[in-house]
């Protein structure tokens, strides 16, 4: 059975994904450096899923280190999910996150090809699209005007890799564009832990739920939504994780470039997915309004016709279950990965 190579596959989707592709059959490399992340992530893999996982830890942006793994393992495919995400901190640091999350496609895209690796899907987002593009959200869209330095990364990762395709007809690519990804794996073994205060919607839930922090901060009640707060396209992790494994399959068998949205094409307000893990829970989640948050959309989702006509993938989990893996992770795991 063919070798993936999870570059950043200790962090939250990454974790996710190696249980699925080991569940599906598939060898799992994992390269990590854990600034973002944690080896207990990899360790819980493997008592999901029974299976052993070949760990390095390696900073992707090192070339050397790279190639490195890829003589002493025969690689098949790689999934791209290294790089730093939080889109405040890209505000504030900006040629850190034009530096790290740059360096470490360029790093890959030269190791696989001193080493005759040809297929590479990218973690991509959904912020691609900008702020000019109708909703829903389509592939044949054109990347938009983004919005933060981290959106920016995503959008010229993409061009790299669709660039380094179009000379190098062996090299396959697929760019999987995520739309918002919560909840955990259903055993609450492995789930979303961020390091310090949470920069997306759910961990700051679940923080505040278990007692961590005080208040949610709900920003913004006036937006021209149903119920004035913003609402986004929210996905299960698990069903995100089965989409990579759709992708493995898929790029094995076709060559070029393909594009795909990972989302249910459904969104949800803030306040939805607050009154929704309330009721599905039985537990209070303290929270009040603030202001906007500069650069916020109103709303956005994604048309996924094309994943599952392509794919044959589509999401089968719904909001109560993203809300129940969400709480049952943060209940076992009140610290994340640390005791």
């Amino acid at each position: 059975m063919s070798n993936i190579l999870l570059a950043g596959g200790a962090g939250y989707i990454g974790s996710h994904t190696a249980a699925a592709l080991l569940d599906a059959g598939y060898d799992v490399v994992i390269a990590d450096n854990f600034v973002n992340s944690s080896p207990k992530s990899v360790e819980r893999v493997e008592q999901i899923t029974g299976k052993q996982i070949v760990l390095y830890e390696a900073d992707v942006r090192d070339a050397d280190a790279m190639k490195r793994i890829f003589r002493e393992q025969k690689i098949d495919a790689v999934i791209h999910f290294a790089g730093l995400k939080a889109v405040g901190e890209s505000v504030q640091k900006p040629i850190m996150y034009y530096r790290k999350n740059l360096d470490t496609v360029l790093s890959l895209l030269d190791a696989m090809q001193e080493t005759g690796v040809n297929n590479i899907i990218f973690s991509s987002s959904a912020t691609v699209y900008g702020e000019k593009n109708p909703i829903p959200y389509l592939e044949t869209m054109p990347r938009g005007a983004c919005t933060n330095p981290y959106s920016w990364t995503k959008s010229m990762t993409e061009q790299i890799l669709e660039d380094a395709a179009k000379a190098d007809p062996e090299l396959s690519v697929i760019l999987l564009r995520y739309f918002n990804p919560i909840g955990a794996h259903p055993s609450g073994m492995i789930g979303e832990d961020p390091q310090g205060i949470p920069n997306n919607l759910m961990p700051y839930v679940t923080q505040v739920a278990v007692g961590k922090r005080e208040c949610l901060t709900i920003f913004g009640n006036d937006y021209p939504t149903p119920d004035g707060t913003c609402r986004r396209d929210y996905i299960h992790v698990v069903d995100l994780a089965r989409g990579h494994v759709k992708a493995i399959d898929y790029i094995m068998q076709h060559k070029g470039v393909a594009v795909f949205n990972l989302g249910t094409g459904i969104p949800y307000s803030v306040t939805e997915i607050v009154e929704t893990f309330e009721r599905v829970n039985g537990v209070k989640v303290n929270h009040v309004y603030g202001p906007r948050r500069a650069g916020d959309l109103p709303e956005f989702y994604a048309n996924s016709d094309k994943a599952r006509e392509v794919l044959g993938w589509q999401t089968e989990k719904t909001l109560d279950d993203m809300c129940r893996d969400s709480w049952n992770w943060q209940k076992q795991n009140p610290n994340g990965y640390r005791v």
